[in-house]
């Protein structure tokens, strides 16, 4: 069964101050996605789907797209934001954003964030469970917090609860987490191990996710406080398995995460991404 890679790439990237997918991170002028890709690709994924804002379509293509495009096969999805009440310039959010994508991606598909490094063994891992899930079995690689966290600035985390025979119970949206794990817990600190599992947006899943996309939207759209609320595929997947609508397998990976929520992120990131090439794991990128 043929499997496709989504890319959520329309964030506005404004704690990094730019388009962040495009920040080179070797020599030659690679970025993140670059290597994201490759992986992907190696793993047995048959093709890319990038969801990017319609501001940015060309600059991304001219700096990240066209090159993914002579590896692979590359279609894009606009997330719209002619649905966002006047005032509001953010996105809805990542459910909205793969929700976009329903008349394109046929197959069961990956998620991960354009500014993410994920490691090669969870996209062999997803890869291969999709390729013979069926309807409502999802799957996705939690990290370890301690190794997501950034030392510049406080990060968003989906908090994962697993079952002891390795599937998701629960995911709970934690906001400002700092490096050391703490975090405001309605006006209280509170801290979470270094050892949690966390959902870095690195989900499998199957196409019949957008039904219950469609369903939950017009939910969000009713609802929510339109010019803050987001709609967030962690809360969109936790409400499903609530209702015992979906199964998520969880895979085990002690893959070191590197990411860019901050500029002051990215010599990080290039040292990390170094020493991998340098290594030999990513020759001829």
């Amino acid at each position: 069964m043929k499997t496709t890679l989504v890319v959520l790439a329309a964030g506005m990237g404004s704690r990094f101050g730019g388009l962040k997918q495009a920040a080179a991170i070797t020599p030659n002028g690679r970025g993140i996605l670059d290597f994201s890709c490759y992986d992907a690709k190696k793993a047995g994924f048959d093709d890319v789907v990038f969801i990017v804002r319609q501001d940015v379509e060309e600059e991304f293509k001219e700096k990240i797209g066209n090159r993914i495009a002579s590896k692979m096969p590359v279609q894009y999805v606009i997330q719209d934001t002619t649905v966002l009440p006047e005032g509001r310039k953010k996105p809805f959010g990542t459910a909205h954003a793969i929700l976009c994508c329903k008349d394109v991606v046929k197959n069961p598909f990956a998620v991960i964030n354009s500014d993410d490094y994920y490691g090669v063994h969870a996209f062999k891992d997803l890869h291969d469970y999709l390729a013979v899930s069926k309807k409502g079995e999802y799957s996705m690689v939690p990290y370890l917090l301690g190794r997501t966290t950034s030392k510049n600035g406080t990060v968003t985390r989906g908090v994962c609860h697993i079952t002891p025979d390795g599937y998701l119970s629960k995911v709970v949206e934690t906001y400002n987490i700092a490096a050391d794990g703490s975090y405001d817990d309605h006006g209280k600190r509170a801290v979470l191990l270094l050892d949690t599992p966390v959902s870095m947006n690195l989900w499998g899943l199957t196409p019949d996710i957008f039904e219950i996309l469609e369903r939950e939207y017009k939910k969000f759209l009713a609802t929510a406080d339109l010019m803050k609320d987001e709609f967030l595929i962690p809360t969109v997947i936790g409400d499903a398995v609530d209702a015992k609508e979906v199964t998520i397998k969880c895979f085990k990976n002690e893959d070191q995460w590197v990411g860019m929520t901050y500029r002051e992120d990215l010599p990080e990131v290039t040292a990390a991404i170094s020493k991998l090439i340098g290594e030999g794991l990513y020759e001829g990128i």
